[in-house]
């Protein structure tokens, strides 16, 4: 059945593939950005484009309200360099700021907004990436609590709970994306690998998990279609550690393989976010996902995935 979906954040890296696969699914789609400049593509993708801002209250109720959708997806970030400058994990509570601030603020003006024009349906996007509880086994479930973070992890671990609690509560979707990877996607993390300066850390022995951004889109159209509640993780087949990961990444991109530097160098120089990601983190399983949605991944591994889009 055909519906009206109003996709938030519709011009950003996600966004850009998963509203042409809305539309190719027979809905009509508004949406949103932050620049009157990007109105075009969104044309262009078969969306009615509309400037918003996420964190401004009247500026979503009025977009939802002139669009009339049957269900929202939040797909707002603030990690594109015309957002947030040039990737920074060695400063990431300042990095992350104002996508923080979107998945906590904006979710619930996107809530708001939905209550008030009586939309029933909400998915959102969360992160499954290398976040999971660094304890017991290194993948975990939807069943398993995300950690609660310090430092500068805090306020972005935070803002994750905050968008997942209060989308389910209101009988939503929150889907935690691996990382994703795919047009646009990775080019920042490939071109620090071509240049030698993203290293493995230690034995390499954090997990992560992956999926494409076709991937990721294809479970967002599902969530919305079959009216999903609850936390998915939108991951590949593989979660796998930084020490396989990381190579094969470098020999796709054509690049020597990466340096290995000791756990107290890379702290000082790119920060705690990396050594905790490529020395402790955890993959998530996408059992649940697969069960639930039936959704089918055109890319199970980040093997296949890599070689496929830097070739």
């Amino acid at each position: 059945m055909a519906m009206r979906v109003f996709v938030a954040g519709g011009s950003g890296v996600m966004g850009r593939r998963l509203v042409p696969q809305l539309v190719a699914r027979g809905h009509q789609v508004t949406a949103t950005t932050t620049s009157a400049a990007k109105l075009g593509l969104l044309e262009q993708l078969g969306a009615d484009g509309v400037v918003m801002d996420g964190l401004d209250a009247v500026s979503v109720g009025e977009a939802v309200a002139a669009a009339r959708p049957d269900a929202i997806v939040n797909q707002m970030t603030a990690i594109s360099m015309a957002h947030a400058g040039k990737p920074d994990m060695r400063h990431f509570d300042r990095f992350f700021a104002t996508t923080n601030r979107l998945r906590s603020e904006g979710t619930d003006h996107l809530l708001a907004a939905a209550q008030a024009n009586g939309v029933s349906h909400v998915v959102a996007q969360s992160a499954g990436i290398w976040n999971g509880t660094r304890e017991g086994g290194w993948v975990k479930t939807e069943k398993d609590p995300l950690p609660f973070e310090t430092g500068k992890f805090r306020t972005a671990a935070e803002a994750i709970r905050h968008l997942e609690e209060v989308v389910v509560k209101a009988g939503g979707a929150a889907l935690r994306y691996g990382g994703l990877y795919g047009p646009g996607a990775t080019d920042d993390m490939v071109n620090l690998v071509r240049k030698r300066m993203f290293p493995l850390v230690g034995g390499g022995t954090g997990y992560m998990s992956w999926v494409h951004l076709d991937d990721a889109a294809s479970a967002t159209v599902l969530a919305v279609e079959q009216h999903a509640t609850g936390v998915f993780n939108i991951v590949d087949d593989e979660p796998a550690p930084a020490s396989a990961w990381l190579p094969c990444l470098a020999a796709c991109a054509g690049a020597k393989p990466p340096m290995r530097v000791p756990k107290w160098l890379a702290r000082l120089l790119a920060g705690e976010l990396v050594v905790t990601m490529m020395t402790e983190g955890r993959g998530f399983s996408n059992a649940k996902a697969k069960r639930e949605l039936g959704w089918q991944l055109r890319h199970p591994s980040w093997r296949q995935g890599f070689e496929e889009e830097l070739a």
